[in-house]
């Protein structure tokens, strides 16, 4: 059995609170750790959803058409980063929002009409502050990091599970756990707190 497949039953096992069109299994693309392919959606089970982000990538829109096409045969959810125009013009089931974009305002309250009811709508979260601006923003969940040692530049010190556990049990919304998290990592969250997991290289790895 994949890493990706075992990664989502793990998750299936944690959920709870979390909208019933969620996926338990959110995977993020990275340009440095295994890239925004094809091969990626390959290894997704049904359900599950793929985040593209681009990080400034020339031929994003191609690469997001491309993404879009192959989640739909895989009955993977399609996710853009940051991009809500994007979004829109692939068809995507949803977006990702950084954190930032909480501190600005940009969220599903203040974009009624902008984004469709049906999108899946996640935020990124390093701190409880952060976790409570998602819950006022209205967002379906919140992807909170690091929560395990991560081999990203920019994770920072892990918040370990005991911090991240009660931040997510009193956040008031969905969240997710992202950062070192592997199939193995993933045994030691508790279940009933978190909505799902969230990988980058963990989807490779054990």
């Amino acid at each position: 059995m994949s890493a990706a497949r075992r990664l989502a039953i793990l998750a299936r096992r944690l959920r709870r609170g979390a909208r019933a069109d969620t996926p338990p299994l959110l995977a993020f693309t990275d340009p440095d750790r295994g890239g925004a392919s094809l091969a990626l959606v390959a290894a997704l089970p049904r359900g599950a959803a793929l985040v593209f982000r681009a990080f400034g990538a020339a031929d994003a829109p191609a690469q997001a058409r491309a993404l879009a096409g192959a989640c739909r045969r895989r009955g993977v959810r399609l996710l853009i980063g940051a991009d809500v125009q994007l979004a829109k013009a692939v068809r995507a089931d949803g977006v990702h929002l950084p954190e930032r974009a909480l501190a600005s305002g940009r969220a599903r309250r203040r974009w009624p009409k902008q984004w469709p009811k049906t999108w899946i709508v996640t935020a990124a979260a390093h701190d409880q502050g952060a976790l409570a601006r998602a819950r006022r923003a209205g967002v379906d969940a919140a992807v909170l990091s690091p929560v395990f040692a991560s081999r990203s530049a920019s994770a920072g010190t892990p918040l370990g599970v005991r911090r991240a556990r009660l931040w997510a049990a009193r956040a008031g919304l969905p969240v997710y756990a992202l950062g070192g998290v592997t199939a193995r990592t993933a045994r030691r969250l508790p279940r009933g707190v978190f909505a799902g997991v969230a990988a980058v290289d963990g989807l490779v790895r054990t």
